[in-house]
């Protein structure tokens, strides 16, 4: 009997893309991607992309119930111990009023790359970009780290098409019906547009708060 990791592992496997080639920068200068494990990624691993955003209880740089909850089931159900199959590319998307870091086109893969900055560098989203890049870096999965700005559900798909992942992971509040007139989900709205196969995983039941659209 399969579990539903295994047939999402089979599934990612049988649909695997060729690495894109790394953007060029408005200068026209090609970005040094740094990769954990490097020599021991293969050619073809899974890319799989997370969208990571603040927690709206505890602010920042904690990072929200449902990112949390969707990176963590990734990790324990996707890539579990086959580290080297698997890359895992984090987007954090800025919306324009927050006052945030402004090198949306600098990507992290080690908790070097957070070191090496001056301290007054570290601000809003670098913190959260951070805490994950850590947790891939201590189970040995690669990964990628990047901030962009905009309206979070139009960047993420715009990234997916750039990009071009194998599976896109979100977390998924939940909401009924009702709530979502009021409040909007990015979820839904990329699971039907994103240009990709797209995987929501909902809060356990004992994270959710009492008030369903914080998190």
């Amino acid at each position: 009997m399969f579990s539903l990791g295994d047939c999402l592992v089979n599934y990612a496997h049988e649909h695997v893309v060729r690495a894109h080639t790394c953007p060029k920068t408005k200068t026209g200068l090609v970005h040094s991607y740094l990769r954990i494990g490097e020599g021991d990624e293969r050619s073809e691993a899974t890319r799989v992309m997370v969208a990571v955003n603040d927690s709206t209880i505890k602010g920042h740089p904690h990072p929200s119930i449902s990112c949390k909850r969707a990176f963590e089931w990734t990790l324990e159900k996707m890539v579990r111990s086959n580290t080297g199959d698997f890359k895992i590319l984090l987007l954090h998307v800025q919306v324009l009023d927050e006052d945030g870091f402004d090198e949306v086109d600098s990507v992290y893969a080690s908790p070097e790359d957070f070191r090496d900055m001056r301290e007054s560098n570290k601000v809003k989203g670098l913190h959260l970009l951070e805490f994950f890049v850590k947790k891939c870096h201590e189970i040995g999965v690669g990964c990628e780290a990047w901030i962009k700005k905009g309206d979070p559900k139009d960047v993420i798909c715009q990234e997916v098409r750039r990009v071009r992942p194998d599976l896109l992971v979100l977390g998924s509040r939940g909401l009924g019906r009702f709530q979502k007139v009021f409040v909007g989900t990015v979820s839904a709205f990329c699971v039907k547009h994103a240009e990709c196969p797209v995987l929501t995983i909902k809060r356990n039941a004992d994270e959710i708060p009492s008030d369903p659209a914080d998190d």
